[in-house]
C-alpha cells in the first residue's frame, strides 16, 4: 500500500474518532479544534505541523512521528510520547495540558514547554538539556536520572528534583522555586 502525502492542508473542528485520520505523512498542516481523544494515530508522520486547541487525551501514538510540531492550547492527557517514533523528534508545547504523560528516556534537548501543566509527567532518564519550562506547573513530575543541564526552571512551579539523582549543571532556578531542590532532604528551611 502506498503512503499518502498531505501538504499545506487545514483541518478545523473535525472529530477524528468519528472520521479517522488517513494513514500517511502530513507536512505543514494546521489542525484547529480537532478531536483526537482515544484515536489510534500509530505510524502517522507529522512534519512542520501545528495543532491548536486539539484534544489528544489517551490517543495511541505508537510509532507516530512528530518532527518540528507545535501543540498550542491542546489537551494531551496520558500520552505515551516514549512510544512515538524518535527519529527527528522535535516538539513544542504552549498553554497545554500534558498531565500523566510519559517522556521516558527521550531526547528532548532544548524542548520548550510554555505556560503548560505537566502534573505527574514522567521524565525519567530523559535528556532535557537546555529545555525551557516557562510558567509551567510540574506538580508530581518525575525527574529520575534525567539530564537537566542548562534547563530553565526560573518561572516553573511545584517541581521536586533530587540534585543527587539528576544532572543539573548550569540549570537555571529562581527563588523560592529553588526550594524544590531541597524538599527531599530532612532539613528545616525558615
Amino acid at each position: 500500500m502506498s503512503k499518502r502525502y498531505f501538504v499545506d492542508q487545514q483541518y478545523k473542528g473535525i472529530n477524528f474518532g468519528m472520521k479517522p485520520l488517513e494513514m500517511g505523512e502530513y507536512e505543514n498542516c494546521i489542525f484547529s479544534g480537532c478531536q483526537f481523544s482515544n484515536v489510534n494515530l500509530s505510524e502517522i508522520v507529522f512534519v512542520d505541523c501545528t495543532f491548536d486547541g486539539c484534544d489528544f487525551s489517551m490517543a495511541k501514538i505508537c510509532g507516530t512521528a512528530f518532527r518540528t510540531v507545535q501543540f498550542k492550547n491542546c489537551k494531551l492527557l496520558g500520552l505515551r510520547f516514549d512510544e512515538c517514533n524518535t527519529f527527528g523528534l522535535a516538539i513544542t508545547f504552549e498553554n497545554s495540558l500534558l498531565n500523566l504523560s510519559s517522556f521516558f528516556k527521550l531526547l528532548l534537548r532544548k524542548t520548550r514547554f510554555l505556560s503548560s501543566q505537566l502534573k505527574e509527567v514522567d521524565f525519567t532518564q530523559s535528556n532535557l538539556g537546555g529545555a525551557v519550562f516557562e510558567g509551567c506547573d510540574l506538580s508530581g513530575a518525575v525527574f529520575d536520572q534525567t539530564n537537566l543541564e542548562q534547563a530553565d526552571f526560573r518561572s516553573a512551579i511545584h517541581y521536586s528534583i533530587d540534585p543527587n539523582n539528576n544532572k543539573l549543571a548550569k540549570a537555571k532556578f529562581s527563588l523560592p522555586g529553588v526550594l524544590g531542590l531541597l524538599d527531599r532532604f530532612p532539613i528545616v528551611i525558615e
